[in-house]
C-alpha cells in the first residue's frame, strides 16, 4: 500500500519544503523525463546571472543526461519509476544511455539483441544512438536479427547453417549488399528472394462472442474499454511503453486467471468489469519467462515427455527383472540417481568474489544416475543417452512409441528440433523457453476453448524462426 505518511513521496516533510521553481524533488521526478528536459529548459529563463553561473555545472549535467535517456527514445518514462516495472528493452537501453554519457573512446561493446521490446519507430532512434558510439571511436558487435539494425551495419557475418548441433559454422561475412546476393538465409530474406507469407483460414469459424473488458487503468491505461473476439487470432501492437503489457498480460489474463482458475493467485489490478463468454474454459499466458531456475529443470521435464520415458524403460526385461520402477529412472529422487552430486550431474562451487562454477560431477561423469541405472537399456541407449539426445533424433528413435513421439512432434514444429532432452534450463534463451510452453499447451488435448496469451513470441527469432512459429499459430 501506499505510504499514508508521505503519499508515496519516500522523503520527509523538511526535504520535500525544499522547492525550485515551486516544485519539490519528488514533483520532478514524478514527471516524464520528456517534461522534466522542458522543465530544466524553462528554469534557466527565469535565473539570474548570479543564479546561473552557480546552478551551471548542475544543469548541464541533469540535462546532457536526461538528452541521452532521450536519444535512446526513453523519454516516457519518468524518473521515479521502479526498476522492477521497466521491461527488459528498457533496462538494457537505461544501461546503453549510460554508457554514451561517459563519452568514452577505444570501448569494445558487445550487445544481445537491444532491439527486442522494440517498435519500428523506437529502432530508428537507437540504431542513430548505436552510430554515435562508433563515431566516438568505439567498436560495436551486434547479435541481432532486426532487418532495421542488419541494413544498418558496416559488417554482417551469419552462422548457420541451421540451429543446435547444425549450426557452429559462420555461412556469410561481408556487407549488407554482398548479403542480399549471396546464397545464405538471411540474405534471402533481406532480398525478398524468400518471404514469411501469411497462410490464413480461407473461412474463419463462427466468433462465439466477445470477452468485454471495461474499465481498464493499470499502469499507463487511461480508463479504456476493450473486447477480444473469439476464434480469431489478435494482434495487439503499438510503440514501446504504450500500455500493451498492461492491457494483455496484466489485465487481461489477471481478470481472466481469477475468474476461471480457484487455484489463481490473485495480484491486485485497476479495471471495472470483465465479460467472459461461457464456451471459454481456461485461460494460458505464454511468456518468456525461464521454464525453470534450476539445471535440474528441462524440456524433457517440463514437457512431461520424461515421464513417459521412464514407464517405457522401468517396462524393459532388464528392469523388471531388477524390480525397478519408473522412479529409479528419476534424477530427483534418490534410488537411481549419482548422490555424488545428487542428479544435478554438475557440482556447485561457490566462489567468494565471483559468480558460482558449476563443474562435472567426477562419479557420474555428468549422466546423472549410478551405474546400476545405467545398465537398463532400451533398444540399446540408457536412459542418460536419451536425455542426451535433441528433439530431432530422439523423434525417430521413439516413433513407435505414440505417446512420446507426439510431444516430441509438436515440439518440433514449432521449430526446436535442436535442443536436446535434458538440456538445463538455465541455458535455453527466453524464445526458446517460450516455444517449449507453446508446444506444452499444443500437446495438450480436449480442454475446451482456450484463450492463448503471449507475449512477444517473435522476440528473439530469426525470419525463418518467425515462419515456423506463425504456422503452429494459424493452425
Amino acid at each position: 500500500k501506499t505510504c499514508p505518511v508521505c503519499n508515496g513521496q519516500r522523503l520527509k516533510p523538511e526535504v520535500l519544503a525544499v522547492h525550485v521553481d515551486n516544485l519539490s524533488i519528488s514533483q520532478v521526478t514524478e514527471k516524464s523525463i520528456e517534461s522534466t528536459v522542458t522543465f530544466f529548459q524553462e528554469l534557466k529563463k527565469k535565473l539570474t546571472n548570479t543564479e546561473i553561473q552557480i546552478s551551471e555545472p548542475i544543469t548541464k549535467e541533469i540535462g546532457d543526461r536526461l538528452n541521452f535517456l532521450v536519444s535512446v527514445g526513453l523519454d516516457y518514462l519518468t524518473l521515479g519509476r521502479e526498476s522492477g516495472t521497466l521491461s527488459g528493452g528498457e533496462l538494457q537501453r537505461i544501461r546503453l544511455a549510460s554508457q554514451i554519457g561517459s563519452r568514452l573512446t577505444g570501448i569494445l561493446y558487445v550487445l544481445d539483441e537491444p532491439t527486442i521490446g522494440l517498435h519500428q519507430r523506437d529502432n530508428a532512434k537507437l540504431i542513430k544512438t548505436l552510430r554515435n558510439l562508433v563515431d566516438l571511436g568505439n567498436s560495436l558487435v551486434v547479435v541481432e536479427h532486426d532487418q532495421q539494425t542488419m541494413e544498418s551495419a558496416d559488417h554482417l557475418v551469419e552462422f548457420g547453417p541451421q540451429a543446435g548441433e547444425n549450426g557452429g559454422q559462420i555461412t556469410f561475412q561481408g556487407t549488407i549488399e554482398d548479403m542480399k546476393k549471396s546464397d545464405c538465409l538471411t540474405g534471402k530474406y533481406l532480398s525478398g528472394k524468400k518471404q514469411i507469407i501469411p497462410n490464413k483460414p480461407k473461412n474463419l469459424p463462427e466468433s462465439l462472442g466477445d470477452i468485454r473488458l471495461t474499465g481498464c487503468s493499470h499502469h499507463n491505461l487511461k480508463n479504456i474499454d476493450a473486447d477480444f473476439p473469439l476464434n480469431r487470432f489478435i494482434a495487439v501492437t503499438g510503440v514501446s511503453g504504450s500500455g500493451k503489457s498492461s492491457l494483455v498480460v496484466e489485465t487481461l489474463y489477471e481478470a481472466m486467471s481469477q475468474r476461471l482458475n480457484p487455484m489463481h493467485r490473485k495480484q491486485d489490478i485497476n479495471y471495472g468489469s470483465i465479460l467472459i463468454p461461457d464456451a471459454v474454459k481456461r485461460v494460458s499466458l505464454i511468456d518468456q519467462s525461464p521454464i525453470g531456475k534450476t539445471p535440474r529443470s528441462n524440456p524433457a521435464t517440463y514437457t512431461k515427455v520424461f515421464d513417459y520415458v521412464r514407464q517405457l524403460f522401468a517396462n524393459t526385461q532388464e528392469a523388471r527383472y531388477r524390480g525397478y520402477g519408473p522412479g529409479r529412472f528419476s534424477f530427483n529422487v534418490k534410488g537411481g540417481r549419482c548422490e555424488t552430486c545428487q542428479g544435478d550431474g554438475q557440482l556447485k562451487i561457490e566462489m567468494q568474489f565471483m559468480g558460482d562454477i558449476y563443474i562435472t560431477c567426477d562419479t557420474c561423469k555428468g549422466t546423472r544416475f549410478n551405474e546400476p541405472t545405467l545398465e537398463v537399456h532400451y533398444k540399446d541407449k540408457n536412459i542418460a543417452d536419451v536425455l542426451n539426445m535433441n528433439m530431432d533424433e530422439a523423434a525417430i528413435f521413439f516413433k513407435n512409441v505414440p505417446t512420446i513421439s507426439k510431444k516430441l512432434d509438436t515440439i518440433r514444429k514449432v521449430g526446436l528440433g535442436y535442443i536436446k532432452m535434458g538440456q538445463s534450463a538455465p541455458t535455453l534463451s527466453g524464445g526458446e523457453a517460450q516455444r517449449v510452453k507453446l508446444a506444452t499447451e499444443l500437446a495438450k488435448t480436449g480442454n475446451g476453448h482456450t484463450v492463448y496469451i503471449l507475449d512477444e513470441p517473435t522476440t528473439g527469432l530469426h525470419f525463418e524462426d518467425i515462419r515456423v512459429l506463425l504456422d503452429v499459430l494459424n493452425k
